[in-house]
């Protein structure tokens, strides 16, 4: 038997745009199915918003993300920040996504992708754990921990 996990990001209201980001720098395929692909009426507030998403892609990258009802403002849902204090990370966020890469350069691609308008915390660098490592936090408030995999 296998399972598969996924992370299920909640945003409020730039679901699309992050889901988006996310296919345009991992690829794959995108489902964005709104509320009114499931029944509410298309002229209610929110119609247009998430409520599936899913990017999946050969690489082994997915995602899934929705807009919580109603909400439309402020970052990725739970908040909170991550930053680099002491020559520590300190955070009081709930989660991170965690990416791996066997090589420097597949890595880099993502990185360089992905730290558009982004906060950097930690650059993409050798460290004593791995050929690279860096940590940023993206334009959606999402939180990446991005490693190099083989030693």
């Amino acid at each position: 038997m296998t399972i598969q996990t996924t992370t299920h990001l909640n945003f409020r209201g730039d679901a699309r745009q992050a889901l988006e980001f996310y296919q345009s720098v991992f690829g794959g395929h995108a489902v964005l199915n709104t509320y009114a692909d499931f029944g509410m009426p298309a002229e209610l507030p929110g119609a247009d918003k998430i409520v599936f998403g899913l990017v999946a892609a050969e690489n082994g990258f997915r995602v899934m993300g929705y807009d919580i009802p109603g909400q439309t403002e402020g970052s990725i849902a739970g908040g909170g920040s991550t930053r680099r204090e002491n020559n520590t990370t300190v955070t009081d966020q709930a989660l991170f996504l965690s990416i791996g890469s066997d090589t420097l350069d597949e890595l880099q691609a993502y990185w360089d992708a992905l730290a558009v308008d982004a906060v950097i915390i930690e650059p993409l660098a050798a460290s004593a754990w791995s050929a690279g490592f860096g940590m940023l936090t993206d334009r959606f408030g999402v939180t990446w921990s991005v490693s190099v995999t083989a030693g």
